[in-house]
């Protein structure tokens, strides 16, 4: 709803004031709730921006912390991985929840965006949106309901990571489109170029991850090194300037070679692990940086999509319910079938399909990106930042009850005579 109050631009500080004590004030106010922050941010930006109150516009200042608020939310999922999560996801029959939840998405939500005669990228970055999972949000609502480390949690953080990787690396791919003339020869030009570009970028990633391997089978040899270089240098927090060094190595190559800085940050992230740094520096290095995303840089950036979602810019309210519908239905239905196909249960698969169905964090960078890079325009925009919202705020409820119903039908089986029960 837009009262239509007159435009006026704040003072820079005055408004990035007003936007983090708000953004700040209704993600406690969701946390409370038990619900992400992000959408407590989001609905700030919406509040203050040019769909109610019309007090602040996104502005280039905001837009530079909005990417820094990307790049440390990238950075923070990236630590959430190592190699050796992504080698489980795809290990056995792991591999057909990982590809089923999120290839029957990607397809189902690029047929919805062509029944509407969308442009084709258009339908590719809505595809995209609809397949990924938002593998910082899966953890949370694991985390809050005790079961992260349950079998189904493993699998749901394990088909999370898949996707997540998968969707950025597409995102890479997908951003080197701009600007391209539509003929088949350029693009099937541009993607074989493409692919040799990351195929070059992955290979660096492999031979780093493999040189680090190899002196990680000298015990704390690489930590010890590191804590004898933090210890000549003077300045302080030296520990977090190294890792950003290093990050930043991978982001610039990214850049250099025309990928997006996410892709060799998230990567590069990815390589920290505690063979690399050691535990203790791993821990120090998250929880700083950790402070600086969720503390100032993530409430600005969510906020910042607020200010850019405009209810008013959607006309097309059945493409925005077939967008919630398919989001739901393909996700579920991708997760569930891959359960099955795992040799899951009816119940233990429906619990990880829904563990699935959040999108979030993930989903609202690539949307954001797409939008900057002008691929989508600002209603499709809005429908994946109602449908981000829409499916995050579900998804706690729908894992719980699941989670529930599972509990009573095991504890049922349990309970029958050994004589007459069956492997359930």
């Amino acid at each position: 709803m837009n009262i239509n109050l007159p435009a006026f631009e704040l003072p820079f500080f005055a408004a990035l004031l007003l936007l983090l004590v708000l953004a700040r004030f209704f993600g406690e106010l969701f946390e409370r709730m038990g619900q992400p922050a992000m959408i407590g941010e989001i609905i700030a930006g919406i509040i203050l921006g040019p769909s109610v109150l019309n007090f602040i516009h996104r502005t280039e200042e905001l837009k530079v912390i909005s990417d820094l608020g990307v790049f440390l939310l990238v950075i923070l999922a990236g630590l959430e991985i190592n190699f050796d999560d992504i080698l489980k996801s795809i290990r056995g029959r792991n591999i057909f929840v990982s590809l089923l939840a999120f290839f029957i998405p990607i397809g189902s939500g690029f047929l919805v965006g062509q029944a509407f005669h969308q442009p084709v990228m258009t339908t590719v970055f809505i595809g995209l949106c609809v397949a990924i999972t938002a593998l910082p949000v899966s953890i949370r609502i694991l985390m809050d309901l005790g079961r992260l480390n349950s079998a189904i949690g493993q699998k749901i953080i394990s088909a999370a990571i898949f996707d997540d990787v998968l969707a950025l690396t597409i995102l890479g791919v997908l951003l080197d489109f701009k600007d391209l003339e539509s003929s088949y020869a350029e693009v099937t030009k541009m993607t074989i170029w493409t692919i040799l570009k990351l195929l070059l970028f992955v290979s660096v990633i492999v031979g780093t991850y493999k040189l680090i391997q190899h002196f990680a089978k000298r015990e704390n040899f690489l930590e010890t090194q590191l804590d004898k270089l933090i210890s000549v240098l003077r300045g302080k927090e030296s520990l977090f300037a190294l890792l950003f060094v290093f990050i930043l190595i991978f982001a610039t190559l990214t850049e250099s070679i025309g990928l997006h800085f996410i892709i060799g940050s998230f990567f590069a992230s990815m390589l920290l692990s505690k063979n690399l740094i050691g535990e203790k520096n791993l821990h120090t290095f998250h929880k700083t940086t950790n402070s600086m995303a969720m503390g100032f840089l993530a409430p600005i950036f969510f906020a910042g999509i607020g200010l850019e979602f405009k209810l008013g810019s959607i006309q097309n309210i059945v493409l925005l319910l077939a967008i919630l519908a398919v989001s739901f239905a393909s996700k579920i239905i991708g997760g569930y079938i891959g359960g099955r196909v795992s040799l899951m249960s009816h119940r233990q698969s429906l619990t990880l399909a829904y563990g699935l169905n959040a999108r979030g964090i993930m989903e609202l960078v690539i949307a954001n990106i797409a939008f900057r890079e002008g691929f989508i325009n600002v209603e499709i925009f809005s429908m994946l930042v109602i449908m981000g919202l829409v499916t995050t705020l579900s998804t706690p409820f729908l894992l719980k009850y699941s989670f529930k119903s599972l509990d009573r039908k095991e504890a049922s089986w349990e309970n029958l005579d050994p004589l007459f029960g069956c492997t359930f």
